[in-house]
């Protein structure tokens, strides 16, 4: 009787953070979340970039549309923060220009701080039309998120300031989201908030109304202000960071943040 052939010896499995099939599984979630947390953090700290000026608005907006002038003032605010950062003295990046990465506002702002020779940040997300990672972003800065909640987390994880150009769903939330962090003190420190183009927002949003329902306070309205010009713009974010020099992160990103201090 022919001997019977021993089987093939079974390939070794892949390993598990190398299996592509296991990481895009629902049970690998929560690894994909982290992920999107500390790849951006080990960037941060390897390029010292320490504190962003955050710019949200509409990705509709372009230079030669209906609120078009909203773009070409983006742009110039966004320049005129950069070459003001870039004469402070540090060891490390201050300030830094940051955007959603995409078209509009956001590429206005990139655009303004790429033109100023200072390095801009892009935290782009897929999104089936109209969110593509726009040119300016410098190499390197440019993330893509998958998770809303973690992009936003990184919005909020380096702010030091906001500034709110006219936008619309997207905008709303994450202006708000911020907000309400600034409400409810879960940030360890303060953010400089503008709301850029003042007949815009008291259109959309009728902020003393919700005072006189009683579902804000008076006092919470401090949390903002409105600015309608690159230059007076400057001057509030100016003043609100001079009010907070040297605060840290927030609590929830303080391990592996970079610190960074004035020469």
């Amino acid at each position: 009787m022919k001997a019977r052939k021993p089987n093939s010896p079974a390939s070794n499995p892949p390993l598990a953070y190398k299996d592509e099939k296991f990481l895009d599984s629902d049970e690998a979630r929560p690894i994909r979340i982290m992920a999107e947390y500390l790849e951006p953090l080990r960037i941060f700290c390897r390029e010292q970039v320490h504190e962003t000026i955050v710019f949200f608005g509409s990705a509709r907006i372009t230079p030669d549309g209906p609120l078009g002038r909203y773009y070409e003032d983006a742009r110039e605010l966004a320049r005129m923060i950069t070459t003001w950062s870039k004469g402070l003295r540090s060891n490390c990046h201050r300030y830094v220009v940051c955007s959603g990465g995409g078209p509009g506002i956001m590429e206005a702002a990139n655009r303004g701080a790429s033109e100023a020779g200072g390095r801009t940040i892009g935290l782009n997300i897929g999104l089936p039309h109209e969110q593509r990672p726009n040119p300016y972003i410098t190499r390197g800065l440019s993330f893509e998120f998958h998770y809303f909640f973690m992009r936003k987390l990184w919005f909020a994880h380096l702010a030091r300031a906001l500034v709110v150009f006219p936008g619309g769903f997207g905008t709303l939330d994450e202006m708000m989201e911020l907000l309400t962090l600034q409400q409810t003190q879960k940030l360890d420190r303060a953010i400089t908030v503008l709301l850029y183009g003042s007949q815009y927002w008291k259109e959309i949003i009728n902020f003393e109304a919700l005072v006189r329902h009683g579902t804000i306070s008076r006092e919470d309205l401090e949390l903002f202000r409105f600015a309608d010009d690159p230059a007076t713009a400057l001057g509030l974010l100016q003043k609100g960071l001079r009010a907070h020099p040297e605060e840290e992160p927030p609590a929830f990103a303080h391990s592996g943040t970079p610190k960074c201090h004035p020469d």
